[in-house]
Parts: structure tokens; sequence; C-alpha cells
């Protein structure tokens, strides 16, 4: 009872109050009719406060995610159903949910009358504006009665892990020459592995694709041959994202970091679905996630659930110790870098195997008036990391990615591009 008494509101108290005066006050003016007064008016509280009390225990509720993995801007739904069980009636019940701010604002509901019989069932949108492990709930119920004389809270749900993923963009095409992939015209350049011919050669037939004509196996016949087997070669690549916070400039979505972020998860799953192995790492030569090139969509997230989780390091320097990209060719999304950090990058890169970076202008993310200097020696970066033997695209707040993509798989015909939005 005394913990039904707790869920008395200030004018349910103040009633039992009135009450139990109105009661003293009869018996010292031997007043019978006040005491039947007095005698409902505390009998009021006590007997709401014991309904609602009981009734709070008989709620339900479950919570679906619809998706559960969403993408930065896209949008998703909650779905609550709630439910009570026994025949006596419920008072009104207020049901707010717990959702972070980068998901938009707290829900409220509130159920006048509940049914015994069925479910009801509540939606809500949400909005996500920053990737991140994002946990939604608690979902806590508030039962009142209608004279509002007593209220009680209730945990029904506890929370709910919603996974949101940076933005992902459609990529076309692939750095051109061995290696990475296809050359301009769209067709396989085959890579040679160990004790493995470079291609199957046959004598050309009439109606044969003159485009599959192998022209050094002619020269050396004198007679028209063309390849019969073409391999894309599966060696793979790694795409290295540095997320060092003192690298990064800006705040929430319009941050360095999460263009770098959602560029680097682009990256990887346009060069997976093109058939390659994926290696995702950190500056630091951390390993994120490691997918083959063949698969389906689980792969995919695998990539987007690491780097949905992915937050600021707090080294200031790029820290290796061994090649990230273990000898496969390597694509790097760096924020600022120093040249010591250019230094620790190009020490342990093999030649002949290629390295590609897109270093963020990332001062102009910053919009502070010192931004000329810095983006000065955002270009030194890059002709250190040109003079290592890397191809380089600077990138900045107003580049398009799929143009900073393009830029990138030209950068071995056009060396030191600058595209649109850097300075």
């Amino acid at each position: 009872m005394l913990r039904a008494l707790s869920g008395l509101t200030t004018r349910g108290r103040c009633l039992l109050a009135a009450g139990i005066a109105a009661a003293v006050c009869s018996l010292v003016l031997n007043e019978r009719d006040l005491l039947r007064v007095a005698v409902f008016v505390v009998a009021l509280p006590l007997l709401v406060a014991a309904f609602i009390s009981a009734t709070r225990l008989r709620l339900g509720a479950t919570r679906a995610l619809r998706p559960e993995r969403v993408a930065v801007g896209a949008s998703g739904e909650v779905h609550l159903e709630l439910w009570r069980s026994g025949r006596l009636p419920g008072g009104e019940v207020l049901l707010e949910d717990g959702v972070p701010y980068a998901l938009g604002s707290k829900p409220r509901f509130v159920v006048e009358r509940l049914p015994h019989d069925r479910r009801v069932l509540l939606r809500y949108p949400l909005q996500p504006s920053l990737r991140g492990i994002q946990q939604v709930g608690p979902l806590r119920a508030t039962i009142t009665d209608p004279f509002g004389l007593c209220e009680f809270e209730r945990e029904l749900i506890g929370h709910s892990r919603l996974v949101v993923v940076p933005r992902v963009v459609g990529l076309w095409g692939l750095p051109g020459g061995a290696g990475v992939g296809a050359g301009d015209d769209g067709t396989v350049r085959l890579h040679a592995g160990q004790g493995e011919p470079d291609v199957i050669v046959r004598h050309y037939r009439t109606g044969d694709d003159m485009r599959k004509v192998h022209w050094r196996s002619t020269a050396r016949r004198d007679e028209v041959m063309v390849r019969v087997e073409e391999r894309p070669w599966r060696g793979g690549t790694t795409v290295l994202v540095d997320h060092r916070s003192a690298a990064h400039h800006g705040t929430g979505p319009a941050a360095s970091l999460e263009w770098a972020v959602s560029f680097a998860a682009s990256v990887a799953l346009h060069l997976r679905r093109s058939g390659h192995r994926v290696r995702l790492v950190t500056e630091h030569g951390i390993t994120l996630a490691d997918t083959p090139g063949e698969g389906g969509e689980g792969y995919d997230n695998v990539v987007l659930d690491a780097l949905a989780g992915l937050q600021p390091a707090h080294q200031r320097d790029v820290t290796l110790g061994h090649d990230p990209a273990e000898g496969q060719e390597l694509i790097a999304v760096l924020g600022t870098v120093s040249a010591e950090s250019v230094h620790e990058l190009a020490r342990y890169r093999p030649r002949g195997v290629r390295s590609l970076a897109v270093l963020l202008d990332t001062p102009s993310w910053a919009g502070s008036g010192s931004s000329g200097h810095q983006a000065a020696a955002t270009k030194d970066a890059a002709e250190l990391l040109r003079a290592n033997g890397w191809g380089v695209v600077i990138a900045g707040p107003q580049t398009p990615m799929p143009q900073a993509w393009a830029e990138l798989c030209r950068t071995g015909a056009h060396r030191g591009a600058l595209i649109g939005g850097a300075r």
C-alpha cells in the first residue's frame, strides 16, 4: 500500500490531507455528516492509487526497428506494440521513447483507453543525421487516472541497437593500369601470377571481336591471334581511412572526418562489387574489415558496420611500423598529414606497387581566417606524396565524391590534379 501511495500526485496528496483534516474536525465538532465526507475524500485517492498500481503491472510492449541498419540521411521507422492483460479498465497511458538527438526528436504518445482484447500499434520516424551505433530507448509508460490524483511510471522496454552506417555514393570506373582492374575502354587488364601465362590465345575466326586481338602474339606468330580467356587480377586492394581527430576539422555531419569515412565506404563497396578483395585499415595499420570479392550484401554490411563504429583517434601522427596494405595496392583517404606522417606512409610501401591517396584540404572545413596558410601546407603534403611515387588528388568539402574518384582513376595520366572545392 505504501508503494501505491508513492504514486500520488500533488493533487492527490492535497486531497488526502484535506480528508484527514476534515475527519479530525468532524470528531472535534461531533459532525457526522462532515465525517462521511471526510471518509469519501480520504478513500478516493487511496482507491485510485491501488487501482492504478495494479493496472501498471499488466502492461506490456514490444519494439521493432525497421530497418535495424540505416544510412546517414536516410529514414527509418520504429514500430511499438502496446497491450494489457486482464479485464479491469485501464487508465490513460503516456508513452515516451528515448531517442538520441542524432536520430530526431523524442516521440510521445497518449493512449486514452487501452483495449484488453487487441494490441495498439504505434509508429514514429527516425531521421539519422550522424553515423554511429545508436541506442533507442528505454520506452517509459506513465499511467494516470482521469482525476489526476495518481500516476506511476514504468519502463516497458530497454534499449534497442540501431546501426547508422555512413552514406554510400555510387562510383563508376576503376583506376587504369594493371592490378586494380579495368582500363579506360572497360576491358579487363590481365595480371600475370607466378607461373601463370598472361593470356591464352587462339587463331582468329570470322566474327571475332577485333578488340580481343592480342597484338603481341600476332606479331610474334605473323598471324592474327585473339584472347580466349581473361581473368581479372584478384590480389585485392587496401583502403586506408585516416581517423585521427587532429587530422580533421569541422563538427557533426559536415566534418571532414565524415566525408572521409563516407568516401572510404563508397570506394570499398565499389571495389568489392567489382570483384576485388578489399581490406579496410586505419592509419595505424589496424584492420577494420577484410572482405572477399565474392559474396552478397552481408560482406557489404561488414564494411559498413566497421565504419559506423569508427571514432576519432587521439594520436597526432601516423604510426605504422609495416606496410598497411601488406603488398597490395593502396588507396588512402587522408586528413592533414605532416612531413613525418608522409615519410611513415611511404617508407614501408614496396616499389612497383601502386599507392593512391585522396588528400583532404581540411582547413576548408574549418572556415577559419587562417585557412590560406594551412591550404599551402596541404599542397606541400601532396607534393611530398607525389615525390614518393604516390598518385594524389586533393578534395575539399564541395568536391563531389564521384568526381574525386574519377580524378583518382585518371591520376596515372593526370598526376597532381587539384579538383573542385579544394584551394
